[in-house]
């Protein structure tokens, strides 16, 4: 259902001053899984400025929800007055971060290239440039392409052991499977560690974070900088994302959810954060939105007492979307929403809105002279043309929210921008058609 309030301003990006330390902030926000040793962190963090990393690797031309997880911690440190780099893996997207299950497709040269270029912006939209902890872009490639096997083999791989490497979970996971793993997946965490010891060295980062799943993949790096620097340096991993009722975060209809626009609309990533469970919402406000300890507090109340609501599902949506995609984006969505069940003139939205609604719904395309009640039957809105017909004439059916009466209404007498038309049968069963 569409939301009956929109936020009136957005939220700043700010850290909560209620907090003590960024630290404790981290922790209540629920993204703090794992590190090398808390205290020390913790202590790194309130002593002043430090360097820190987190590493995306080009292997789909966009990030997706789960990466905005790590964006939005990168942002949480920079705001505390940390400097984040942000690392996209021109390399190590060659070769592909093993998985539990089964090889990857390794990709070629020249789209591995293009989606450095293309998740590069993306993640310098989530990180301000400026300032003396501006955002820093480094790619990987430069620093690994010019090694040769005999270096990579006698300067880096012999500080690594092959069975601390077999123990890690992913590794482990593939040399149990039928699928066994290759040499070339297996020598990614030495690519990674690499990762860091090159940040470390050229730049005095001391803190890479990621999700706990690479845990593995972290401290490899932190143990080949103990070994090679003789130096003490952090990791943090995040907790993985899962709902409450076990299924996997950021799929919607079994898709992943993308920051770009081209490949999830703002209009589908709107309503995918609305559909959040009551039982998820808390925590999904506390991890991808700034807004305060308080006003999350407020919102887990109402959840509580009038989850008809859906207050703080109208929140997070708003919050993420409007971070995404922008605040126009966000109300277009949101206007979208409520003329497609009727509280908002759909001839107002332009044809892109339109288009992204309408494929969120059951579509078919019909020819121009297609009438009212085969329409209803082709779309799946009724079973028969009897039915169909009944249904026009008790009033229960209209077309771009004007009621129709007559079984024999042409459909496109009537066509929205881009040539599509809304059908509705009771008040909420929707189904699109584009006339063609």
């Amino acid at each position: 259902m569409p939301s009956d309030t929109v936020p009136e301003v957005l939220t700043p990006q700010q850290n909560d001053p209620s907090f003590d330390s960024i630290w404790d902030e981290l922790q209540w926000r629920g993204l703090v899984h794992v590190s090398t040793d808390e205290t020390a962190l913790r202590a790194a963090l309130e002593a002043g400025p430090l360097t820190y990393y987190c590493g995306f690797d080009p292997t789909a031309p966009s990030l997706h929800c789960g990466n905005l997880y790590q964006l939005l911690l990168m942002r949480r440190l920079q705001l505390a007055g940390h400097k984040p780099i942000g690392l996209v893996g021109g390399s190590t997207g060659l070769i592909g971060d093993p998985r539990p299950t089964a090889e990857r497709t390794l990709n070629d040269r020249a789209t591995v290239e293009e989606w450095v270029t293309r998740l590069r912006a993306q993640v310098s939209r989530f990180l301000s440039p400026d300032g003396e902890n501006g955002l820093r872009m480094v790619n990987n490639l430069d620093w690994t392409a010019p090694l040769s096997a005999i270096d990579f083999l006698r300067d880096i791989g012999k500080y690594f052991r092959v069975n601390t490497m077999l123990r890690k979970d992913a590794v482990a996971a593939r040399l149990n499977s039928d699928a066994g793993i290759s040499y070339t997946e297996f020598s990614y965490q030495i690519l990674q560690g690499l990762d860091y010891r090159e940040l470390h060295r050229q730049y005095g980062c001391t803190l890479q974070t990621g999700g706990s799943d690479q845990w593995g993949n972290l401290t490899s790096g932190t143990e080949l900088i103990r070994r090679t620097e003789g130096a003490v340096v952090h990791a943090l991993g995040t907790p993985l994302i899962t709902n409450s009722d076990g299924t996997k975060f950021g799929k919607s209809e079994g898709n992943a959810v993308w920051l770009d626009p081209e490949m999830t609309t703002p209009y589908a990533f709107y309503q995918f954060w609305l559909n959040t469970a009551d039982a998820d919402v808390i925590e999904r406000l506390k991890a991808f939105t700034f807004l305060s300890r308080a006003e999350i507090e407020r919102l887990e109340q109402a959840v509580a007492d009038e989850p008809f609501r859906r207050e703080a599902q109208r929140a997070l949506a708003f919050a993420v979307t409007s971070l995404v995609h922008g605040e126009a984006a966000t109300r277009a969505a949101i206007e979208a929403a409520s003329a497609l069940f009727g509280n908002g003139d759909l001839a107002a939205l332009d044809a892109g809105t339109l288009r992204a609604a309408i494929a969120e719904l059951p579509s078919v395309t019909l020819a121009p002279d297609v009438d009212v009640t085969r329409a209803l039957v082709e779309t799946g809105l009724v079973e028969s043309l009897g039915k169909a017909r009944r249904a026009v004439e008790e009033g229960g059916v209209s077309v771009n929210n004007q009621r129709v009466t007559d079984p024999t209404a042409r459909i496109d007498a009537d066509v929205l921008a881009g040539g599509v038309v809304v059908l509705r049968r009771g008040k909420k069963t929707l189904a699109g058609v584009t006339i063609g």
